[in-house]
């Protein structure tokens, strides 16, 4: 069995067969996804974690939509971390890619969301592009945890993220052929801080590329991470799974 630790359920492109999905998913063995609440509507992924047993969510404005932002915004957050179903406030962080928001709104509404997750007692979910250093400027310290979503840095940048107190999530794209420099950081990160992830329905991996991405994809990501360490697909799938679920779901890790 394995986790899904990002996935963007409530997206337009599972309109037709949502419901479908998520079968095809538990058929794959991913027993628990991890919706990410980053739409248009803050409550949107808990909507879809109160459906099913094995689905959660999070919480969190993106920072492409950092400057739609208000005091409200910030009011309902706090309200809703304290939903028995929301394990994680994100995904947030900087985006210097698009730039869709001011870089000095992003950086403010990032710090309003990292003190909500200090006060909810909740990790944090990551998104960084093209802004490594502001975002781990701003995260001197991680008294809840937090998952370095997508994590497509190097070797060094790993080191880094793991001294800060962050999990690293891969997700398709070690599965690419030019990435070799990310598989060579994902041969380096120890083996409690491993997370995978799909980011469904987007960066499918091989041999989906190209495709829309969903959930039970996420077992290709797996496969890959564990021929990159030398290990078998269902030592990545327990190792990740538990720390997951240490993290996310506060359950403390066992050698079972």
């Amino acid at each position: 069995m394995i986790v899904d630790s990002h996935c963007h359920l409530d997206d337009e492109k599972f309109e037709g067969d949502r419901e479908q999905v998520i079968e095809r998913a538990l058929a794959a063995g991913v027993d628990t996804m991890m919706a990410i609440g980053t739409g248009g509507e803050l409550d949107v992924a808990i909507r879809q974690a109160e459906r099913y047993p094995f689905i959660y969510a999070t919480i969190g404005v993106h920072p492409h939509d950092a400057s739609k932002a208000t005091a409200e915004t910030y009011a309902r957050l706090r309200d809703l971390a304290q939903h028995p179903k929301v394990l994680a406030i994100g995904e947030i962080g900087l985006d210097y890619h698009y730039d869709f928001s001011p870089r000095d709104v992003q950086r403010a509404v990032f710090d309003r969301q990292l003190e909500i997750a200090a006060f909810a007692r909740k990790p944090i979910v990551i998104h960084t592009r093209e802004a490594w250093d502001d975002t781990m400027a701003q995260v001197a310290s991680l008294p809840h945890g937090g998952i370095m979503h997508c994590f497509t840095g190097d070797a060094a940048q790993a080191q880094q993220a793991v001294e800060r107190g962050f999990h690293l999530s891969f997700g398709g794209v070690l599965t690419f052929p030019k990435a070799e420099s990310l598989r060579e950081a994902a041969r380096t990160v120890p083996a409690d801080r491993l997370l995978v992830e799909t980011d469904c329905p987007y960066l499918a991996p091989v041999p989906y590329r190209g495709k829309r991405n969903e959930p039970a994809f996420v077992v290709e990501t797996a496969r890959r991470l564990a021929a990159v360490r030398g290990i078998t697909i269902e030592e990545i799938a327990d190792v990740t799974s538990r720390n997951f679920r240490t993290l996310c779901l506060q359950v403390p890790m066992t050698n079972s």
